[in-house]
């Protein structure tokens, strides 16, 4: 994966972040810099530590299967962008009913926001990034990307409400973006390579 495609990927996986960050923002009724940075950084921190944890254990098998490693992450990424395309057209009220100052609850949609990138974790093992140094760039730009996605989200929530988090369907693009990579990843391993 080139540079463009680490940081269009970090925006896609980002997008989860987001939504929850609208939606936070909304309850939130205002900007409280504590929970809100709270909220980013453990959104962010999650973020990267998960692809990595996908990262170590695939590691560990990936040669076994190098043949078949461009087809697993094709349907790693279009698994979850197609999950996430799916999820967009859910017609859901966006105004949740938790408490986005509650360090439980943050942690609880950190942990939740970021399962997908476990999986990307693993598609990384599979595309060949074989060592930790490799590894160190991709899951940075994804903990940065959803730090200032999730602040952007809850100061979107804050500022303008429900109406946001319907027209700008963060969901939609993210799943879209995830589906395009591992298209791309597919046609160049087997046209390319």
């Amino acid at each position: 994966m080139n540079g463009l495609e680490i940081w269009l990927l970090a925006v896609g996986l980002a997008m989860d972040c987001f939504a929850i960050s609208i939606a936070s923002g909304i309850l939130l009724k205002r900007t409280l810099w504590r929970p809100m940075l709270t909220m980013a950084f453990f959104f962010g921190l999650f973020q990267a530590i998960m692809p990595l944890l996908g990262w170590i254990g695939a590691s560990t098998f990936s040669h076994l299967i190098e043949s078949l490693d461009h087809w697993i992450a094709f349907i790693i990424l279009a698994f979850l962008g197609g999950r996430m395309v799916r999820e967009s057209f859910k017609d859901e009220d966006c105004k949740k009913e938790y408490d986005p100052k509650s360090l439980k609850v943050v942690l609880a949609l950190a942990v939740a926001t970021s399962i997908d990138a476990l999986a990307i974790g693993v598609s990384f093992a599979f595309l060949g990034m074989r060592d930790f140094s490799k590894i160190l760039a991709p899951i940075s730009i994804i903990g940065f990307v959803s730090f200032v996605m999730s602040l952007i989200g809850l100061l979107f929530g804050i500022r303008f409400g429900c109406g946001i988090a319907r027209k700008l369907r963060a969901e939609l693009w993210g799943g879209i973006i995830l589906i395009i990579i591992g298209t791309k990843i597919l046609i160049e391993h087997l046209f390319f390579s």
